[in-house]
């Protein structure tokens, strides 16, 4: 992983199609809220599977605390579309299929030199895409579980919102 994803640094604002075909900037999908963002190999890899899986009720916990999830891998977007729809996701997944970031990022998967896919890794950040957390998911319990998940958007919550606590 590149020394400019340490936290601190400010991800690069990718513009990359979304699962529908529109380009889309991070910063968009950001949304104004904290993200997290998750380099993925990608649909065809069973530890991607479970581990999206395992992020599905977090969406729901996600969507009323005003943070966002995203997934940034090689797949095309039709294959992505087909992949956030079997998963019942409701997510933005990125298509990097021209592999435009991999090295920019670099996040290439130096084991698969057929493919070409990202090394799972993923990211809390800021609405400004500064990085708060970065985790090397290359091995599977590398990647980050909701509760670090849910801790490291709380601590960015409570950097950012003057209102988090009741007035008394």
């Amino acid at each position: 992983m590149s020394a400019a994803l340490a936290p601190t640094r400010c991800f690069p604002d990718l513009e990359l199609p979304d699962h529908t075909g529109r380009p889309r900037r991070l910063s968009e999908v950001a949304g104004g809220d904290p993200l997290v963002l998750l380099a993925s190999r990608g649909w065809w890899c069973p530890k991607e599977q479970r581990y999206l899986r395992s992020l599905l009720f977090f969406q729901d916990e996600l969507e009323v605390a005003y943070a966002r999830l995203a997934v940034l891998s090689v797949d095309p977007p039709e294959v992505q579309a087909a992949f956030r729809a079997g998963l019942g996701a409701r997510f933005t997944f990125l298509s990097d299929a021209d592999r435009r970031y991999l090295d920019v990022l670099g996040l290439r998967e130096t084991t698969d030199t057929v493919h070409h896919p990202y090394r799972p890794a993923a990211f809390s950040l800021y609405p400004d895409l500064t990085v708060h957390a970065a985790y090397n998911g290359y091995w599977y319990l590398g990647r980050p579980t909701v509760e670090e998940l849910r801790q490291d958007l709380r601590a960015i919550a409570m950097r950012l919102r003057p209102d988090r606590e009741l007035a008394g």
